[in-house]
């Protein structure tokens, strides 16, 4: 057939027609479940393997050090950032969760004589951690033993990883979204708890679909003709700001415009004077601008007065920085043309009001002039400004010297020892993550190219262990039977059961914050979405970050440890 002899020729044709059509068959949704990206790519990947398609191993193994070095740069900053202060308590959970994990991995694995591939993609699927697959393969590569021996159990990873994911990622969702809240006092009293908590940290609207937005600026840009009872003489910009501040507000003159010449003024200065009848652009928070302006004059609709460039900037608070209130870093003199849109913290935005706290490490989005911001940002800590572009010298030489990181090996006793290129890729994510957000000044790798390189990455690398596993996954799949699902069963929900309760009695976390703790530390995304819309809150998410990156790091390891504790 012409198709598959192009297929067999130009192998790289399958390997994109097997991430196209996993990704359409992955948002499938039966009664609102999907089945998911990563396990569709594969499940696809498995039927185009059946023609028997040869593909070359560099672009697996080149696609997965993209994706770890990626998910090492993604999670770097609050992995660091974790390791003390009010995080450790979430470090040493999601340390205990993934020993749970572990410890329940090994005792099924032995209890029903599972060899270390299978015991692997098992632990991969229940625990939905697809990077494991990988790590795992290096080591069962690494082995000793006859090569079709080790082939077999390389071809059973994928096996049991598909066999276990999909109960890995509905058992989560089932534990978190609904027997958790009623482990921990029930549903309402949960919701409850957690609209007192959303009080005191007034979250920002979650939400991923790049269409929507909040429709609650916080900053506000309003041009005012300069008509009213007070405007009736000459008053300066200092003048005006002063008689806001009177009434507790605090504004900023952007422009004027000169009704009598047609001008418009941006070189605004204290002393420059706005006459009567000038048409005044004034840039503040929402709560400061709203209120009565007779006495300054009509609001105007100003589109040429108001057509003018304006930037958003990220800037990492840097530990110089002393704790403050939002109401007390505006009142700074550096802050003159700059208002705080957003405060971001673990991930969470959180809304800039007067009493909120700003802490060295958030990330605080300023909004004003470029000139007034730059000022600023120097104030604060760091500003990462935004850009499209990757900086592919850093992210090259990065996996590089990850990977030379990994090939050193210790030795204990016969078995040697080492990360591999693919943990020194996750690891030299890690620290230059962590470097990156000490100092944006380099190393950019804009949100976009981000999920481009983690999700083209991991299902590229799983597309391709889908097409080369193929031929031998009905054999693999006859040989573990339904053994294999049992045990997934298990890793998926007791280590999930008992660090809920660990979570609420032990380290006596908010119960929303316990379920958000319990989703990263399982690395369940579909587990938080399943909490945060039971409780209708992003709560939970405040207990997500840095569980998901301890776990995500430390879960690869132990897939590591699985198979050299398997293979004894």
């Amino acid at each position: 057939m012409w198709f598959v002899d192009v297929l067999r020729h130009t192998p790289a044709l399958a390997v994109f027609l097997t991430i196209g059509l996993g990704f359409w068959l992955g948002k499938i949704k039966v009664k609102g479940i999907a089945l998911g990206t990563v396990t569709a790519v594969l499940i696809v990947g498995v039927l185009v393997g059946q023609l028997d398609i040869s593909v070359g191993g560099p672009l697996k193994s080149v696609s997965f050090l993209l994706f770890l070095f990626c998910i090492g740069y993604s999670v770097g900053p609050q992995f660091f950032k974790s390791l003390k202060g009010e995080g450790l308590k979430e470090v040493i959970f999601a340390v205990v969760v993934c020993i749970l994990i572990l410890g329940v991995s090994i005792g099924v694995s032995f209890w029903f004589g599972l060899n270390p591939g299978q015991a692997a993609g098992m632990m991969a699927g229940a625990s939905t951690a697809s990077p494991v697959v990988g790590a795992a393969e290096d080591t069962v590569n690494s082995l000793s033993g006859e090569p079709e021996h080790i082939k077999s159990m390389v071809d059973a990873i994928p096996v049991c990883y598909a066999m276990t994911y999909v109960f890995g990622t509905l058992g989560a969702v089932w534990l978190l979204g609904y027997v958790g809240p009623a482990m921990m006092g029930g549903l309402d009293k949960v919701k409850a708890m957690t609209r007192e908590l959303e009080k005191t940290l007034s979250p920002v609207g979650s939400g991923n679909n790049p269409a929507s937005f909040n429709a609650c600026r916080p900053v506000a840009f309003r041009a005012f003709s300069a008509s009213g009872e007070w405007m009736k003489i000459p008053r300066s910009v200092e003048q005006l700001i002063m008689k806001f501040h009177e009434s507790g507000r605090r504004i900023t003159v952007e422009r004027i415009k000169r009704i009598s010449e047609g001008s418009i003024i941006d070189d605004i200065k204290p002393d420059t004077l706005i006459n009567p009848g000038d048409v005044v652009a004034i840039a503040a928070r929402r709560e400061m601008i709203v209120g009565d302006h007779d006495w300054l004059g009509k609001e105007v609709a100003g589109i040429d007065i108001l057509t003018f460039q304006v930037e958003d900037v990220d800037v990492t608070v840097s530990k110089k920085f002393k704790e403050t209130t939002v109401h007390n870093m505006i009142e700074e003199p550096w802050m003159d043309g700059v208002d705080i849109k957003k405060i971001v913290r673990n991930d969470v935005a959180l809304n800039p009001l007067d009493g909120a706290i700003i802490k060295p490490g958030d990330v605080v989005e300023l909004v004003g002039i470029k000139r007034h911001l730059d000022r600023a940002a120097g104030e604060i800590g760091y500003a990462d400004p935004r850009t499209l572009a990757t900086d592919f010298v850093f992210v090259g030489l990065g996996i590089l010297l990850g990977g030379l990181l990994g090939a050193l090996a210790i030795k204990l006793g016969a078995v040697s020892v080492s990360l591999g290129a693919s943990g020194g890729a996750l690891v030299a994510g890690l620290i230059l993550g962590w470097l990156r957000a000490k100092r944006p000044v380099f190393g950019s790798i804009p949100k976009a190219s981000l999920w481009v390189f983690n999700n083209l990455g991991l299902n590229m690398y799983i597309a391709v262990i889908g097409i080369a596993s193929g031929p031998s996954f009905i054999n693999a799949f006859s040989e573990v039977g339904p053994k294999i699902f049992i045990a997934g069963l298990i890793v998926t929900l007791v280590p999930l059961f008992l660090a809920i309760l660990i979570g609420h009695k032990l380290f006596k976390f908010h119960p929303a914050v316990t379920l958000g703790c319990c989703a990263g530390a399982r690395k369940t995304t579909a587990g938080l979405g399943a909490v945060q819309e039971r409780l209708g809150s992003s709560v939970p998410a405040l207990g997500y970050t840095i569980t998901y990156a301890v776990s995500n790091t430390l879960l690869i390891i132990f897939g590591i440890v699985l198979v050299l504790a398997t293979s004894l």
